[in-house]
């Protein structure tokens, strides 16, 4: 029937194959990279911006390098196909995809892949920065001289139009893996916060992909370090973090293949974390009684 809603049906749904999209963040040399042991080598293309691979010496993984910005959306269309919503001079536009496709070859190489582990979002964004210094929009029109905000301003909107097109490659696993910085905040509290060129990009990469894993060092019962994944947002340490398929727990074992397997269990709705009570709140601090002195009291 012509003019019919395209309303997808709740068994269609359910049916469908969604791959995983995630972000990994962490200090620098706690692992990141190394968690491509624990994935299917042979299934699994590394996105290796950071020229790194020393950690996984030795491991039988395909891989790409870019080393531009261009080379990064051109990836980005390839693997995540076009965008029939955008005009055909735009970036990820089904002309842009055409284009790449002409360059690189047929996607079809692509389809032995069910993930995509792109390290990391740190460089990719000091690529972006880069690429965006050049454009017109980071000068002043009056005087031609490099205007900062015009550049970060650009670089916001290009790192999340990124991220967006990788998100919605539906059949595919993203994971992308970023540093993390620890900062003292105006009251001298630790805050954590993703190490990426602007402040955009960090504020809205939580609402575009599904998780948000910290992988940290936590003491362990007898005070010794070990190694975890930090999964929930409401977590002792503060640590950013973001579990929207309701199956982790607050602290999983640094297994990237294992952590995918328990995301794709199965899940009964009554053992969703959610909680309807009134929350409890804390007593109220102690006030300590002082006798007002001689010349409050007149």
């Amino acid at each position: 029937m012509t003019g019919a809603l395209p309303i997808i049906t709740a068994d269609q749904r359910l049916a469908e194959h969604r791959g995983i999209k995630g972000v990994i963040f962490g200090p620098s040399g706690i692992g990141k990279t190394s968690l491509l042991w624990t994935l299917t080598a042979s299934t699994t293309l590394f996105f290796d911006l950071e020229a790194g691979d020393l950690a996984i010496e030795g491991l039988a993984i395909d891989a790409i390098r870019p080393r531009t910005w261009t080379e990064c959306r051109d990836f980005a269309v390839f693997i995540g196909g076009p965008n029939p919503a955008l005009r055909d001079e735009q970036v990820y536009s089904t002309a842009h995809y055409a284009a790449v496709c002409e360059k690189l070859g047929e996607p079809s190489v692509l389809e032995k892949y069910d993930t995509v582990f792109i390290d990391s979002i740190t460089v990719a964004g000091r690529l972006c920065f880069q690429w965006c210094k050049g454009q017109p929009e980071a000068h002043s029109e009056k005087t031609g001289k490099p205007d900062v905000r015009g550049a970060y301003g650009l670089h916001g909107r290009e790192m999340i139009a990124w991220l967006t097109h990788l998100q919605h490659t539906r059949g595919m696993n993203v994971w992308f893996v970023g540093i993390l910085d620890q900062k003292l905040d105006d009251f001298n509290r630790k805050v954590f916060s993703p190490q990426i060129d602007g402040s955009k990009t960090g504020l809205e990469l939580p609402g575009i992909v599904d998780q948000v894993i910290t992988m940290t060092d936590i003491a362990g019962g007898d005070g010794s370090p070990q190694r975890g994944f930090v999964c929930h947002t409401l977590n002792p340490w503060g640590f950013p973090a973001k579990d929207r398929s309701g199956r982790l727990a607050m602290v999983e074992p640094p297994h990237l293949g294992k952590l995918m397997e328990k995301i794709r269990g199965p899940l009964i709705p009554a053992d969703r974390p959610l909680t309807y009570e009134t929350p409890e709140l804390p007593a109220p601090p102690k006030v300590s009684a002082t006798t007002p002195s001689n010349d409050t009291a007149n």
